[in-house]
């Protein structure tokens, strides 16, 4: 429904082919442009006609124009891609598209497509490892943070900006007990380091990877097993943070050795650790906000790159523990008033 405040625009492009592909089939994406910003678009050939408000019609006007210029340059225009651009374009109406769209993480044969940032945060996160030794990315599941700083630790590699990568985690159970595993120590701590596995598996031809472990290029181990290394012309990556001990990650951390990078990653809203310790990645953050060299990226639910689903489920979550710290609070303040006894003096009865 259209409003007297409602303006139009009009957009003609010069290429009909292009035009379709920015389209989408049966118009797809321009649907679902529509549907996300709210706009009206009518398409008649290589012309578009936008109505809606001034600043949404500003924004769509911004991301078809930069929409077609990725099409033009050859690059391909999935319906995700259109919603990644949509979400960029929404957290900042002055982003460049194709500065987040190419930058070219990494590629290889075993990849349709190259692996790039998918969104602002990611963009930021890229170029905080990039340009800083130690980067802590943390946000909820789903968010890319494991698998970028994979991506940027085999292309290091690749580069022979390093010699090896090294990948730990904490070997802390989420939530059920899996009793004594068989096996040699290896075997018994492959199943709290498999998502790291799946990740380089990912990018890595398995014979490959599979090289380069035996070579212990890439090492992948507990966190346990860091203690006593220097770790030099390596790019570690410390996953699962959250479940680190304090004492856990200032082992960690005072690993690095020269030509070395770190990057942790973790979710805050996820530790699993026994008895009410407190989290390693939680004081560190805190700690080492403001020490240069040191990068922290935060990320959260609008940055889930998974299923649409995962992020309506994080939200629900969060909602959910937002409302038991205000039930906490309020039930803390209720005791403390009943604790404190009354500054207004009973009446005293005159004899």
């Amino acid at each position: 429904m259209t409003s007297a405040a409602d303006i139009k625009d009009r957009i003609i492009f010069d290429d009909n082919a292009v035009s379709a592909q920015l389209y989408g089939r049966n118009n797809e994406h321009l649907k679902r442009i529509e549907a996300e910003l709210g706009v009206g678009i009518h398409a008649r050939g290589n012309e578009l006609t936008l109505i809606g408000a001034a600043d949404t019609v500003a924004v769509a006007r911004a991301l078809l124009e930069q929409l077609y210029g990725l099409a033009k340059k050859g690059a391909p225009l999935d319906p995700p891609d259109v919603t990644r651009a949509i979400a960029v374009l929404r957290g900042d109406s002055k982003a460049v598209i194709k500065d987040i769209f190419q930058d070219q993480v990494l590629s290889g044969s075993t990849r349709a497509r190259p692996i790039t940032p998918k969104g602002l945060a990611q963009k930021r996160y890229v170029d905080a490892i990039r340009a800083k030794d130690i980067v802590f990315g943390i946000g909820p599941a789903g968010t890319g943070k494991t698998y970028l700083a994979m991506a940027m630790a085999v292309r290091y590699l690749v580069d022979k900006q390093v010699k090896r990568i090294v990948l730990c985690r904490p070997a802390v159970e989420a939530g059920e007990k899996l009793g004594f595993l068989p096996g040699t120590m290896a075997e018994k701590v492959n199943p709290y380091l498999r998502p790291l596995y799946d990740a380089l598996h990912d990018m890595v031809e398995f014979e490959r990877a599979e090289q380069l472990i035996e070579r212990q290029v890439i090492e992948v181990a507990p966190l346990a097993f860091m203690r006593g290394r220097t770790l030099s012309d390596s790019f570690v990556i410390l996953d699962e943070a959250q479940n680190s001990t304090t004492e856990q990650m200032k082992m960690f951390l005072t690993r690095l050795g020269f030509g070395s990078k770190a990057v942790v990653t973790g979710d805050i809203t996820q530790i699993d650790l026994p008895g009410g310790q407190r989290s390693g990645l939680v004081e560190a953050q805190q700690l080492l906000a403001d020490v240069p060299g040191i990068g922290i990226c935060k990320f959260t639910d609008v940055d889930v790159v998974r299923h649409p689903l995962v992020q309506a489920i994080i939200k629900a979550y969060d909602a959910k523990d937002a409302r038991k710290e205000a039930e906490a609070a309020a039930l803390a303040a209720a005791r403390l008033a009943k604790s404190v006894p009354s500054t207004v003096e009973a009446p005293v009865d005159k004899i």
